[in-house]
């Protein structure tokens, strides 16, 4: 007769641990049901879609009608607006908060963002899916790899020359580069498309998106010639490229980074890591419902619109389990973002020194 040993003391202490952070986390979870949070918008969505949709109609109106006249840079600039916002309905899509049917969710984030915002989903979800699993995780996630600017302390060494100039002022340097994110980030789906294997539906992902990256810069030059197509296509590509950097950088630079050793549960990693944004029903719109941060990465399916009644609940349940919950205006977000990437870029910040990440290891 053999029995079996009780696990050490220390291993039953850590169960019990993961076991009621995972409670909370349900907790959680079950007090958004109770407020009928977690269902569909699809009404919402419709009228969203259909105001995207009518804006992109007034910009090829007036792309087509105002003639050749500079006014059209404006015309530029709203198109850069108009993608923008379809990149948050085809974020919402991917996420799955418009239909209960998976199938309808990701062909409507097909179509919006190869068609209309010029983005592969296949490399979007791929890429987001990641960040959401492992925000601010060393080595995990790839919006804090290092590539033109450092985020993680430490990356910064052996950068020299023009490299080394730009580390070194990179938070000033931040938002100028952020014009030029645009054309990465079409770069980025195009590769994607045509080197990663997998992607779900290659063809119709390649065909949308050449109708998108060929045959719109065809029209604009079609329409208003070389020199003043060209400008068009520049200020486009550059409001569109600020616009989605200084929506999606609030969220999560200069928060806490993680070790990828870190033992942490699902709850607490979202919450530490994400920052939302103050500012009412303007910046939420403007936002695309991101400046709810803390709450769309604590529950991904939620509606974005459901988010700001969310934001309470939340808000509550972290004062009541002692979880530090960040919240900011836009403008002191971005302060925050130039001057942790300065800090970063001069070799002055260390993400092991953050008090929060210390309590965990």
């Amino acid at each position: 007769m053999t029995t079996t040993e009780a696990p050490p003391r220390a291993a039953r202490q850590r169960r019990t641990a993961r076991n009621a952070q995972t409670n909370d986390y349900f907790d959680l979870v079950e007090r958004a049901n109770a407020a009928g949070l977690m269902g569909r918008r699809v009404g919402w969505y419709v009228g969203r879609t259909t105001l995207v949709a009518a804006a992109l109609a007034l910009a090829f109106t007036l792309l087509l009608t105002l003639g050749h006249t500079w006014w059209q840079l404006a015309v530029a600039a709203l198109f850069g607006i108009v993608f923008t916002q379809g990149a948050f309905l085809a974020h919402d899509g991917g996420h799955m908060q418009i239909f209960a049917s998976g199938r309808r969710n990701e062909w409507f984030s097909r179509i919006v963002g190869n068609l209309v915002v010029g983005l592969s989903i296949g490399w979007w979800n791929r890429k987001h899916n990641r960040h959401h699993g492992h925000p601010n995780v060393i080595g995990k996630d790839g919006d804090i790899a290092t590539g033109a600017l450092v985020f993680v302390p430490g990356q910064e060494q052996g950068r020299t020359g023009i490299l080394g100039w730009v580390t070194r002022r990179q938070g000033w340097l931040f938002f100028p580069m952020l014009t030029l994110f645009g054309p990465v980030l079409h770069a980025n789906s195009v590769q994607t498309l045509a080197t990663v294997p997998g992607i779900k539906h290659r063809g119709a992902e390649a065909v949308l998106l050449g109708i998108r990256l060929i045959g719109f810069p065809a029209l604009v030059l079609l329409t208003l010639g070389p020199a003043l197509g060209t400008a068009f296509l520049a200020v486009q590509l550059a409001v569109f490229g600020t616009y989605m950097g200084a929506t999606f950088a609030p969220n999560h630079k200069g928060m806490p980074l993680l070790p990828k050793d870190l033992k942490i549960d699902f709850l607490r990693r979202q919450v530490l890591t994400s920052r939302n944004i103050r500012g009412g029903r303007f910046v939420e719109w403007a936002m695309g419902g991101l400046n709810y941060q803390v709450e769309h990465h604590v529950f991904p399916r939620m509606p974005s619109v459901n988010l700001r009644h969310a934001r309470p609940i939340v808000q509550d349940f972290c004062a009541e389990h002692d979880i530090h919950y960040t919240e900011t205006g836009l403008l002191e977000s971005y302060g925050i973002i130039v001057d942790y990437l300065n800090r970063v870029g001069l070799g002055h910040a260390d993400p092991m020194d953050c008090p929060i990440v210390a309590q965990y290891r």
